[in-house]
């Protein structure tokens, strides 16, 4: 009997817990931990902060169901991890020894990088469901005194759809309020073009999203780097393509929310540079193996992906929902073939399906696979993505109540369209 520990309970981990089950059966050990014991769905909190969900709509206690899944789970935060030792240490001092570890943290968020910035500074949140709480409580104050809004995504981020679609949010909300008119909105970014998306751009993104920040009077600040942010107050430098500044902008607002750059959380960050890279993200082979403990595996947001080009202001590499889904299944299969002794060989196929919602519409791309070069790369609009994204926030909430993490019809519905989680290309074979 193999004894899997799984450190991670978001839209990696339980995924992960739920899809090594159905792959090993019922002969093996899984222990989930997490800080937290509840699942919150990350996507929705664009929503929480608006007003347009609550904290019960998205988020439902974990241990209940992995339990009805023979899954063992601990709501203790992990303070480190020996992997000489096969350990991990727990913050009650619990000590688990495991067979395979699976890293799936998620990331650390970086808001000590830029003075003054973050909910414990002056601007808000969407990252975890507590700061869309507060970002919330900002929200109602704010509406009933509004002024200028700052959203963006600063340096080093490497998750801007939730920026973009939380300005058109604010905007729909806004106008339903009839307050839109009283409203300045900045998108302030990384990005070196509107619809980079740290991945250089998908199908005609540029276009498609310029196109909509004009329509819904949004301005623009690409190439930019955040400064500071004092009370009401956000100093951003923009840059050229050389990456000389070009321009300081001193910009007012009286509500800004501004996605943060991640790095990796700190007991695994400590580890060393066996287990991380310099910002402390899981060193991962194709197979999702780290080189160094073959035993160590890792998926989504916490795993190291190089930049895809270089861009003047430093930006990173979104991990996508579909993209960490194939992950997790690539996860699965090779713990149950080195269990059995057979070399592992599955590899992720890394395709990624976005819905972005805009309040009232949306724009959805596929990207096959999510970095280029692509076989397949489109971006559509419409209000099919907006009751799409809400079908899914209720479809995904059920998958992991259910304790499925593939269902065979999700898995036949995406293959006609030609999405796979595993490469079907003959795969090189390593031990």
């Amino acid at each position: 009997m193999a004894h899997i520990v799984i450190v991670g309970a978001s839209t990696g981990g339980m995924p992960a817990a739920y899809e090594i089950r159905d792959t090993l059966g019922p002969g093996h050990r899984l222990t989930v931990v997490n800080p937290s014991d509840t699942f919150s769905f990350v996507p929705s909190n664009p929503w929480v902060a608006v007003g347009w969900r609550k904290r019960s709509d998205t988020c439902f206690p974990i241990a209940p169901y992995l339990k009805k899944r023979d899954i063992d789970f601990i709501a203790q935060a992990v303070t480190e991890i020996q992997p000489d030792d096969n350990k991990v240490l727990l913050a009650d001092g619990q000590q688990l020894s495991y067979d395979y570890l699976v890293i799936a943290t998620g990331p650390k968020l970086a808001f000590d990088e830029i003075e003054g910035f973050g909910p414990h500074g002056n601007t808000e949140s969407i990252c975890t469901i507590d700061h869309a709480e507060k970002a919330h409580e900002s929200w109602q104050k704010f509406v009933a005194d509004p002024g200028p809004i700052v959203v963006g995504a600063t340096q080093g981020a490497s998750c801007f759809g939730p920026a973009y679609e939380f300005a058109f949010i604010m905007d729909a909300d806004l106008r339903k309020r009839r307050l839109r008119s009283k409203v300045p909105m900045t998108y302030v970014t990384s990005e070196p073009y509107i619809g980079h998306l740290g991945l250089g751009g998908v199908g005609d993104s540029k276009t498609m999203l310029e196109s909509e920040l004009r329509q819904h009077h949004v301005k623009w600040i690409c190439n930019a780097k955040v400064l500071r942010v004092e009370p009401g107050k956000m100093f951003v430098a923009e840059h050229d393509e050389k990456g000389e500044v070009i321009r300081e902008h001193e910009l007012p607002f009286k509500y800004s929310m501004m996605l943060p750059a991640f790095k990796g959380v700190d007991a695994v960050a400590k580890v060393g540079d066996k287990l991380v890279n310099p910002r402390g993200f899981v060193k991962v082979d194709e197979f999702q193996r780290n080189p160094a403990w073959k035993n160590i595996y890792s998926v989504g947001v916490c795993i190291a992906i190089p930049p895809v080009e270089a861009t003047p202001v430093p930006t990173g590499t979104p991990k996508t929902g579909y993209m960490i889904e194939s992950m997790v299944t690539a996860v699965a299969h090779n713990i149950r073939d080195d269990i059995a002794g057979k070399p592992v060989s599955e590899r992720g196929t890394w395709n990624a399906i976005c819905l972005a919602d805009m309040g009232d519409t949306g724009i959805a791309f596929v990207a096959i696979p999510q970095i280029p070069p692509r076989n397949v790369t489109w971006m559509k609009k419409g209000k099919w993505v907006h009751l799409g994204k809400v079908a899914y926030e209720k479809y995904f909430l059920r998958k992991m109540k259910k304790g499925s993490s593939d269902p065979i019809y999700e898995k036949y519905l995406l293959k006609a369209l030609g999405i796979t989680r595993l490469q079907e290309e003959p795969k090189s074979k390593v031990g």
